[in-house]
Protein backbone atom coordinates (compact mmCIF):
# COMPACT_ATOMS: atom_id res chain seq x y z
CA UNK A 1 0.00 0.00 0.00
CA UNK A 2 1.37 3.21 -1.54
CA UNK A 3 1.74 5.94 1.22
CA UNK A 4 1.00 9.52 -0.17
CA UNK A 5 1.41 12.81 1.29
CA UNK A 6 -1.33 15.42 1.33
CA UNK A 7 0.33 19.01 2.95
CA UNK A 8 -2.79 21.21 4.02
CA UNK A 9 -2.95 24.40 3.33
CA UNK A 10 -1.60 25.86 6.82
CA UNK A 11 1.19 23.92 5.91
CA UNK A 12 0.48 20.69 8.12
CA UNK A 13 1.48 17.37 6.56
CA UNK A 14 -0.73 14.35 6.28
CA UNK A 15 0.74 10.96 5.65
CA UNK A 16 -2.07 8.62 4.34
CA UNK A 17 -2.05 4.82 3.35
CA UNK A 18 -3.74 4.21 0.17
CA UNK A 19 -5.26 1.29 -1.40
CA UNK A 20 -4.24 0.73 -5.40
CA UNK A 21 -7.28 1.08 -7.52
CA UNK A 22 -8.96 3.86 -5.03
CA UNK A 23 -8.48 7.29 -6.23
CA UNK A 24 -6.42 10.11 -4.50
CA UNK A 25 -9.72 11.62 -3.54
CA UNK A 26 -10.81 8.87 -1.81
CA UNK A 27 -7.72 7.98 0.46
CA UNK A 28 -7.82 12.00 1.29
CA UNK A 29 -11.60 11.84 2.43
CA UNK A 30 -11.35 8.61 4.27
CA UNK A 31 -7.80 9.76 5.72
CA UNK A 32 -9.84 13.04 6.91
CA UNK A 33 -6.97 15.16 4.94
CA UNK A 34 -8.71 18.75 5.55
CA UNK A 35 -9.88 20.32 2.30
CA UNK A 36 -10.73 17.68 -0.06
CA UNK A 37 -14.23 17.60 -0.23
CA UNK A 38 -15.00 15.75 -3.11
CA UNK A 39 -18.77 16.84 -3.08
CA UNK A 40 -19.72 14.63 -6.20
CA UNK A 41 -17.95 11.77 -4.84
CA UNK A 42 -15.90 11.43 -7.79
CA UNK A 43 -18.00 11.88 -11.22
CA UNK A 44 -15.97 14.95 -11.99
CA UNK A 45 -18.96 17.20 -11.48
CA UNK A 46 -17.95 19.68 -8.35
CA UNK A 47 -14.27 20.68 -8.74
CA UNK A 48 -14.17 20.00 -4.99
CA UNK A 49 -11.11 17.47 -4.64
CA UNK A 50 -9.00 19.98 -6.85
CA UNK A 51 -4.85 20.01 -5.60
CA UNK A 52 -2.03 21.03 -7.00
CA UNK A 53 0.94 18.43 -8.07
CA UNK A 54 4.42 19.67 -7.90
CA UNK A 55 6.25 18.07 -11.09
CA UNK A 56 7.54 15.09 -9.11
CA UNK A 57 4.33 14.24 -8.65
CA UNK A 58 2.87 14.65 -11.60
CA UNK A 59 5.51 12.32 -13.39
CA UNK A 60 4.20 9.56 -12.07
CA UNK A 61 0.38 9.77 -13.21
CA UNK A 62 -0.81 9.97 -16.68
CA UNK A 63 -1.55 12.89 -17.52
CA UNK A 64 -5.32 14.66 -17.38
CA UNK A 65 -7.88 13.59 -20.03
CA UNK A 66 -9.72 16.38 -22.49
CA UNK A 67 -12.50 16.77 -20.15
CA UNK A 68 -10.70 16.86 -16.56
CA UNK A 69 -8.68 19.53 -18.74
CA UNK A 70 -11.94 21.94 -20.12
CA UNK A 71 -13.33 21.52 -16.21
CA UNK A 72 -10.23 22.79 -15.03
CA UNK A 73 -10.61 26.02 -17.09
CA UNK A 74 -13.12 27.10 -15.39
CA UNK A 75 -11.36 26.74 -12.25
CA UNK A 76 -10.13 30.54 -10.69
CA UNK A 77 -7.44 28.62 -8.65
CA UNK A 78 -5.97 27.09 -11.46
CA UNK A 79 -2.06 26.85 -12.00
CA UNK A 80 0.24 24.70 -13.62
CA UNK A 81 -0.03 21.45 -11.69
CA UNK A 82 -3.92 21.27 -11.05
CA UNK A 83 -5.57 18.43 -10.78
CA UNK A 84 -9.10 17.07 -9.69
CA UNK A 85 -7.77 14.28 -7.34
CA UNK A 86 -11.05 11.76 -8.42
CA UNK A 87 -9.27 11.50 -11.87
CA UNK A 88 -5.94 10.07 -10.27
CA UNK A 89 -5.82 6.59 -9.60
CA UNK A 90 -3.41 5.16 -6.89
CA UNK A 91 -0.76 3.15 -7.96
CA UNK A 92 2.23 1.59 -6.47
CA UNK A 93 4.35 4.38 -8.51
CA UNK A 94 2.68 7.01 -6.29
CA UNK A 95 4.33 5.94 -2.87
CA UNK A 96 5.35 9.40 -1.62
CA UNK A 97 3.96 11.31 -4.16
CA UNK A 98 2.62 14.83 -2.58
CA UNK A 99 -0.46 16.54 -3.38
CA UNK A 100 -1.12 20.23 -2.15
CA UNK A 101 -4.26 21.09 -1.17
CA UNK A 102 -5.42 24.46 -1.78
CA UNK A 103 -6.83 27.46 0.91
CA UNK A 104 -10.01 26.60 -0.84
CA UNK A 105 -12.13 25.05 -3.25
CA UNK A 106 -13.81 26.78 -5.85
Amino acid sequence: MPDLIFVENEGVEVRVRARVGDTVMRAARVAGVTGIVGDCGGCMSCLTCHCYLPEETAQRVPPPTGDEVALLEDLALRKAGSRLSCQIVVTEALDGATFLVPAWQG
